[in-house]
C-alpha cells in the first residue's frame, strides 16, 4: 500500500469544502435541524400536563361545593369552566374542548351533613390516557381538603372520606394506549409518505434533465400542481384503508363513527401535506435539500401535535404553534371519529384549518413553481 499523501488529502479536502459552500441552504438544514430537536425535547415536551380544560356542573355554591372547587384548582391539573347542563358538557367533550366534567349532585352540603357519603361524578376523556393519568391520581387527596371544613363532630364521628369520586373513563373505559395511539398513526403515515414523496417530485424532474419538456408543455401552474399530486391522493387513501383494517382486526380499535366521514376529511389532510412536499419540491434545487426541507417539517408535526406527548403539556407558544400544523386537527378528528363517534358537526372545527392551510399552502406552491418558469 503507497503512504498516504497530505497534499493530496489536503486537495481533496479543499475541494468538499467547496462544494459545501455551494450549497448553503443545505448547510444551513443541517445546522438547524438538530438545533430544533433540541429547542422543542427541551422546552415545548412535558408529560405531566396541567391546567387541564374542567367543566362543573353545579345546583348551587354552597360552601362544601366551593371548597371542592377550591381544591381541584389548588392541585394545579385543573382549570375550572362553570357548565349550565349536562348537554353542554356531553358536548364540550366530544368535541375535545373539555377534558373533564364534574357533575356535584343537588344538595351536597346536606347530604354531606347527614353522613349519606354522596358521590361526584367525574368524566374524562380517556382518548389519551397519558393526558389525563397524574390529573385523576391527584383526586385521591381532595377529599382531605372537604374534610377540614367538616364541624368537629362530624369529623370525630366518622374518619373516613364525607363523599367519593367515580371517574368516568369515557370513549376509551380501559384506558388502553393502543387506542391513542394506533388511530394517530393513521395520520403520521399518511403525513411520512405523501410529504416525502412529493417533495421529490418537481427535484427528480430537475435532476433527471427532464424538467425542461415539463416547462415546454402548454400547462398551466396549476395543472401541472394537480396532475402531480393526485396519484398519490390515491395511494394515500389505500393506506387509509389499510391501517384502519389492521387497527379494527388486530388492535380491535373501535369505530363509532362513520367511516365515510373519515375517509372524506382525511382527503382534506392528504391534499394539505402534498401541497406542503410540492412547495418544497419547487423551492429545493435537488432531491438532498428536498429530503432535508421534509424532515425539518416533520419534527415539528409530531412533537407539536399531540401524537406522542400531551398537547395540553406543551407551553402556550407550542400550542400556539402546533394549532398551525395539519396533523394536529387530522389526529383530533381521527380519534373523535373512531372512538367517540364524532359527525361532521363535532369535526368541523378540525376541518376548517386544514383546508386553510391547504389553501395556502397550495397558493405559495403555485408562486414558486410560477418562478420556476420564469
Amino acid at each position: 500500500m503507497s503512504d498516504i499523501s497530505f497534499r493530496r488529502f489536503l486537495a481533496v479536502l479543499r475541494k468538499e469544502w467547496i462544494q459545501v459552500r455551494r450549497d448553503p441552504m443545505t448547510l444551513r438544514l443541517i445546522i438547524a435541524l438538530p438545533l430544533m430537536q433540541l429547542f422543542l425535547f427541551g422546552y415545548a415536551i412535558n408529560s405531566d400536563p396541567k391546567h387541564l380544560p374542567t367543566g362543573v356542573i353545579s345546583a348551587g355554591h354552597s360552601q362544601y361545593e366551593r371548597t371542592l372547587i377550591a381544591a381541584l384548582e389548588n392541585t394545579g391539573y385543573y382549570d375550572i369552566r362553570p357548565l349550565a347542563s349536562e348537554a353542554e358538557g356531553e358536548k364540550a367533550l366530544a368535541e375535545g374542548e373539555l377534558l373533564f366534567v364534574l357533575n356535584i349532585p343537588p344538595d351536597f352540603d346536606r347530604s354531606v351533613d347527614r353522613g349519606e357519603k354522596p358521590t361526584v361524578l367525574m368524566d374524562a376523556d380517556a382518548t389519551d390516557p397519558t393526558a389525563i393519568g397524574n390529573a385523576t391520581a391527584a383526586l385521591t387527596s381532595i377529599s382531605a381538603a372537604l374534610t377540614r371544613d367538616l364541624p368537629p363532630t362530624l369529623r370525630e364521628r366518622d374518619a373516613s372520606p364525607p363523599f367519593r369520586f367515580e371517574l368516568h373513563a369515557r370513549y376509551n373505559p380501559e384506558q388502553l394506549t393502543v387506542l391513542n395511539i394506533v388511530p394517530g398513526l393513521i395520520c403520521v403515515v399518511l403525513t411520512f409518505s405523501t410529504l416525502i414523496i412529493t417533495t421529490l417530485s418537481i427535484t427528480r424532474e430537475r435532476e433527471r434533465g427532464t424538467m425542461e419538456n415539463l416547462l415546454a408543455m402548454p400547462v398551466r401552474p396549476i395543472e401541472v400542481m394537480l396532475a402531480k399530486i393526485v396519484p398519490y391522493v390515491a395511494i394515500g387513501y389505500l393506506q387509509v384503508m389499510l391501517i384502519l383494517a389492521f387497527a379494527a382486526l388486530v388492535f380491535q380499535v373501535p369505530i363509532r363513527g362513520s367511516i365515510v366521514l373519515l375517509v372524506l376529511a382525511l382527503g382534506l389532510f392528504i391534499a394539505s401535506n402534498l401541497a406542503l412536499g410540492f412547495t418544497f419540491s419547487t423551492i429545493a434545487t435537488n432531491q438532498m435539500q428536498a429530503q432535508q426541507m421534509a424532515q425539518f417539517a416533520l419534527m415539528p408535526s409530531i412533537l407539536l401535535s399531540g401524537f406522542m406527548f400531551p398537547f395540553q403539556g406543551m407551553p402556550g407558544w407550542a400550542q400556539f404553534l402546533g394549532e398551525l400544523i395539519p396533523i394536529t386537527h387530522a389526529l383530533r378528528l381521527t380519534r373523535g371519529v373512531l372512538l367517540k363517534g364524532n359527525g361532521m358537526a363535532e369535526i368541523l372545527p378540525q376541518l376548517w384549518p386544514i383546508a386553510l392551510f391547504t389553501l395556502v399552502i397550495g397558493l405559495v406552491a403555485i408562486w414558486f413553481y410560477r418562478e420556476t418558469l420564469d
